[in-house]
C-alpha cells in the first residue's frame, strides 16, 4: 500500500518540487480562534465612527448603506438560531452548503463561502485537449502534452492522478466534502486554510481553497484563492485522471504553497490513521478535535 501510495503522489504536481515544508513545531502555534465570536454587539458611537466603511462594504455586497447592512446581517445571524437543522436524506452525491459543527466552533456565526453553481466558469476536459485524439495515445504521452499544454501559464497547477488513486480521494470526499489545513508562516505560526469539494459534473470534480481568515470576517462571500478541478474523461479508457487548477495573483498564496495544500490534501484524504479521524472529526464536529492535531499530522508530511 505504501509504495502505490509513492508511486501515485509522484505523479500530483508539476513544476520544481520545491514546496514549502512545515518547520518544527517549536514556533508552529495556532491560536485557539474555535470559539470567536464575530457578532458582538455595536454601540452606536463605534457605528457611526465606521459608518463611511460600512457603507462602502454594503456596496460591495449589494445592499444600499451600512444600516441596510446591518439588518440584514442580524436577520441572518437570526435566522441561523431559529432555522431547523437540515434533513439527513441527502443525496449521496450532494455536497451539504452547511458547515460542519468543528468548523461552526472555529468560526460560530458564519456560513460556509458559496458554491459556484455546477458548470459556472467550469472548462470540460475538451476545451483543453482533442478528446478523440488523445484517446489514440499512451497515458505517459498523454502526461507530457498536459504539462506541456500548462507550461505557459506561471500560476496554474496541473497533474496526472493514477484512477485508483483518484478514487480512494473521491470517496474520502463524498464522505468529508470540507477540511482545514495548515501553510506555515515564518515567525507567524500556521495559518490555517478551509477547503471544500463540490461535484458539479459526473465527470469532474472540484476543490475551493479560502483562507479561513477571510472566510471568518466575509463568510459566504469569501472567495477561493485557488481552485482545482479533476477532469475523469479519460478516467475509464486510460485510467488517469488529469487535474488543472489556478492560483489567484495578489490572493497572499504563492504557486508553491498552493501545491503544499494540494499536497497536504492528498495526505489527509487518501490516509489512515491520525489523518483520517481527524477528518471523521471534523465532519461530524466532533468536541476532541483540535486544529493543534492537525498542525501535527501536517509537519510529518515530507
Amino acid at each position: 500500500m505504501s509504495s502505490a501510495k509513492g508511486s501515485s503522489l509522484r505523479h500530483v504536481l508539476n513544476g520544481p518540487r520545491c514546496c514549502p515544508r512545515l518547520p518544527q513545531r517549536r514556533w508552529a502555534q495556532v491560536h485557539d480562534v474555535r470559539f470567536v465570536a464575530t457578532h458582538q454587539p455595536v454601540s452606536e458611537k463605534i457605528f457611526e465612527k465606521y459608518k463611511d466603511k460600512l457603507d462602502r462594504k454594503a456596496k460591495a455586497v449589494g445592499v444600499k448603506d451600512a444600516n441596510e447592512l446591518k439588518k440584514v446581517f442580524l436577520e441572518k445571524s437570526q435566522g441561523q438560531t431559529t432555522s431547523s437543522p437540515p434533513s439527513s436524506q441527502t443525496a449521496p452525491d450532494a455536497v451539504s452548503t452547511m458547515a460542519p459543527s468543528a468548523l461552526s466552533r472555529i468560526s460560530p456565526s458564519l456560513s460556509v463561502p458559496k458554491i459556484p453553481k455546477p458548470n459556472a466558469g467550469l472548462k470540460s476536459l475538451s476545451s483543453f485537449l482533442d478528446l478523440p485524439k488523445t484517446l489514440e495515445l499512451p497515458a505517459k504521452e498523454i502526461e507530457t502534452i498536459w504539462r506541456l499544454r500548462h507550461a505557459s501559464s506561471p500560476r496554474s497547477l496541473c497533474a496526472a492522478i493514477p484512477h485508483p488513486f483518484y478514487k480512494k480521494l473521491e470517496a474520502t470526499a463524498r464522505r468529508h466534502p470540507q477540511f482545514i489545513l495548515p501553510l506555515a508562516r515564518e515567525g507567524q505560526g500556521a495559518e490555517i486554510h478551509f477547503l471544500q469539494w463540490t461535484f458539479p459534473t459526473p465527470e469532474s470534480s472540484t476543490v475551493l481553497f479560502t483562507h479561513l481568515a477571510e472566510y471568518k470576517l466575509r463568510g459566504e462571500y469569501a472567495q477561493p484563492h485557488t481552485s482545482v478541478t479533476h477532469h475523469l474523461e479519460l478516467a475509464k479508457d486510460k485510467e488517469v485522471v488529469l487535474l488543472q487548477g489556478q492560483v489567484q495573483d495578489g490572493r497572499g498564496v504563492s504557486v508553491d504553497e498552493a501545491r503544499w495544500l494540494l499536497m497536504s490534501l492528498q495526505k489527509f484524504y487518501a490516509g489512515d490513521g491520525a489523518r483520517a479521524e481527524l477528518l471523521e472529526r471534523f465532519s461530524r464536529g466532533d468536541q476532541a478535535f483540535k486544529v493543534e492535531d492537525v498542525v501535527e499530522e501536517a509537519e510529518k508530511i515530507m
